[in-house]
């Protein structure tokens, strides 16, 4: 199987115990052992699954459930994709995709790979990665009735890809939305855990997106730690990865562009679609404080405006996010020594 999110996820005991993954997931899984006549129960047993609970609509297990009935099944029917195409896949055909992609110079060839090799496996579905400006786009084109496999198919899919990227270059990235061509499922509230970004349903097309300047980033896994993770790569599949190593230039980006507008750690991690606590925590882990960053961009962009602007102090107080001018011109003189129009007499 593809690693997913994190080599390292932020709580993985305490994620783990959460019921959290939709029944109906098992039920595809048990869709799966219909196709190929083979009975479910040992997988389910193996993963403390009762009949009565798949039975229930709105039941609802653990990652660490999701891990055991997952992987026996792959193991039983072998069969990665659990009954999903027209052929098999093999145990271990993940497991190649990730070997063809984790030599790629930087995370845009790696996907590149990954759609490609793909269709040595499947022709079912088509994977491709679109580049709209600075917007990457990550497609799944369907190329035949998925039945009642559709959802668990599409998700599965995104994920998988989703958490191979982020573990290939040890880096959250964060997803603009995910979108899926069918309606909200009875299970809809479970898709924020999944994709905790912007969901999309009725969509003209199954994908996610996401900054595209994270495909110039280098992968940082080799083959050894690649083994390493296929060893248990499934329980991953459902957990976020924890670190961003772009999220200090997107925020100081966020700062320099609307500072006003997202003066607040609160107005920041809501336009970042994370928590507040998890935005200090992530900064934290890359060695960057909010208030650090705020008062840097405040100054260069103070700096800029003095020096290349007419506007009256007042006016660039404000536009940086400070309640009068007494406050800015108080912060400018710790930055400098000197006070702004002090700063603005010396550059004339």
């Amino acid at each position: 199987m593809p690693p997913s999110p994190a080599s390292r996820p932020a709580s993985p005991l305490r994620t783990e115990r959460i019921a959290a993954t939709p029944m109906a997931f098992v039920r595809a899984i048990v869709l799966g052992y219909e196709k190929y006549g083979v009975d479910p129960s040992n997988a389910l047993k193996q993963a403390q699954i009762t009949p009565s609970q798949l039975r229930r609509v709105d039941a609802r297990i653990t990652a660490g459930q999701m891990e055991t009935v997952s992987a026996a099944a792959m193991q039983e029917l072998d069969d990665e994709s659990l009954g999903w195409f027209s052929r098999k896949l093999p145990w271990g055909s993940y497991g190649m995709l990730c070997r063809a992609s984790i030599t790629s110079p930087n995370l845009g060839v790696a996907i590149a790979r990954w759609c490609r090799h793909h269709r040595l496996l499947t022709d079912d579905i088509v994977l491709r990665l679109e580049r709209r400006g600075d917007v990457a786009h990550y497609l799944i084109e369907e190329k035949r009735d998925l039945g009642d496999f559709r959802e668990f198919c599409l998700v599965t899919s995104l994920r998988f890809l989703h958490g191979f990227a982020c573990w290939a270059i040890d880096s959250r990235i964060p997803l603009r939305n995910a979108s899926f061509p069918f309606a909200p499922p009875p299970h809809e509230a479970v898709y924020p855990l999944l994709f905790p970004d912007q969901v999309i349903f009725n969509a003209t097309h199954t994908g996610f997106s996401f900054d595209a300047q994270y495909l110039s980033m280098p992968l940082r896994r080799d083959e050894s730690a690649l083994r390493t993770m296929l060893q248990r790569a499934l329980p991953l599949t459902i957990l976020q990865y924890r670190r961003d190593r772009l999220l200090v230039q997107r925020v100081r980006e966020l700062l320099r562009q609307r500072g006003a507008q997202l003066s607040t750690a609160d107005a920041l991690a809501r336009e970042l679609n994370i928590s507040t606590r998890t935005l200090h925590r992530q900064l934290h882990d890359e060695g960057a404080a909010l208030q650090n960053l705020k008062d840097h961009t405040r100054r260069e962009l103070a700096i800029e405006q003095l020096r290349r602007s007419t506007r009256a102090i007042k006016q660039i107080a404000r536009s940086l996010g400070f309640h009068n001018e007494k406050s800015f011109a108080r912060a400018f003189r710790q930055w400098t020594g000197v006070s702004p129009s002090e700063f603005r007499k010396n550059t004339d």
